[in-house]
């Protein structure tokens, strides 16, 4: 019997176009493919017929299927002797869970390789016209996760991370949002900095709002935001103005406020 290979491979953040080409090569080499919510139908039409599909997309609050059961899943796929692609939205390691799997492939004996791919972080923000860093505005970035396991109060430093000189990336961080405006605000960020939300980002279905910290919350029940959205707070959100390439392609709504000298632009694109 052939030796079984998982390939954990990330997706990036939906457009296609952001693949990486060994992405590609081993969707189209392999037998079977397991993938998550967040892989996006452009991506998935990219899997010749032929090849199976296993879908074990997990929401926050509605765990469609167990990660458990996913990593039991893959253990059996492969030690069946299938090449299986382990599909994943962003990046395996950053908020995946990828490193949960590995080791259960290391501890079953199953050789398998990770295929990095664009994490939602760095795509949200170039296609919304954010950098994540820039001289003179942030020094430095920080990946937070706003979700925990098992719907789990929030544990972070607040104090900590809480640097205006520092961007903030937030992941899963939409049902509690308003809860990481008001503690980020306690620990000293000023609640004028500007922030932004960005739902489906690098697809044809980006929604984003622009505000401030304390407004965010607000602005985005307002927009009706639904998962996957990801957060950006930091004062390089206020280059979104002037460098949102993607939105000359969307229909745009837009209304303007003022932060601090800054224009400010609140947007809804569809």
């Amino acid at each position: 019997m052939n030796k079984g290979f998982v390939s954990l491979v990330g997706a990036g953040p939906g457009d296609a176009d952001l693949m990486t080409i060994k992405a590609l090569r081993l969707l189209k080499e392999a037998d079977v493919v397991v993938y998550d919510r967040l892989v996006s139908a452009e991506i998935l039409n990219l899997i010749p017929q032929g090849i199976t599909r296993i879908s074990v997309g997990k929401a926050a609050g509605n765990h469609c299927v167990p990660q458990d059961e996913i990593n039991q899943t893959l253990v059996v796929l492969a030690q069946s002797g299938r090449r299986v692609v382990r599909l994943k939205g962003g990046d395996p390691y950053i908020f995946g869970r990828g490193g949960e799997e590995a080791l259960v492939l290391k501890k079953h004996n199953i050789d398998f390789e990770v295929v990095p791919g664009v994490t939602a972080a760095a795509g949200c923000s170039a296609y919304a016209g954010i950098p994540l860093t820039h001289r003179g505005t942030s020094h430095g970035v920080r990946f937070i996760a706003g979700h925990f396991h098992n719907d789990e109060e929030l544990d972070i430093n607040w104090d900590k991370i809480a640097d205006p000189d520092c961007t903030l990336v937030i992941y899963m961080g939409l049902a509690n949002l308003q809860t990481i405006s008001d503690e980020l605000v306690k620990a000293g960020l000023a609640a004028t900095t500007p922030a932004a939300a960005i739902h489906s980002a690098t697809t044809l279905e980006q929604d984003k709002v622009i505000s401030t910290l304390s407004e965010l919350p607000g602005a985005v029940t307002k927009a009706e935001l639904k998962s996957p959205v990801i957060i950006i707070i930091g004062m390089v959100v206020a280059l979104n103005n002037k460098l949102d390439w993607f939105q000359s392609q969307c229909e745009t709504n837009e209304w303007e406020t003022e932060y601090d000298g800054f224009d400010m632009v609140s947007t809804i694109s569809h």
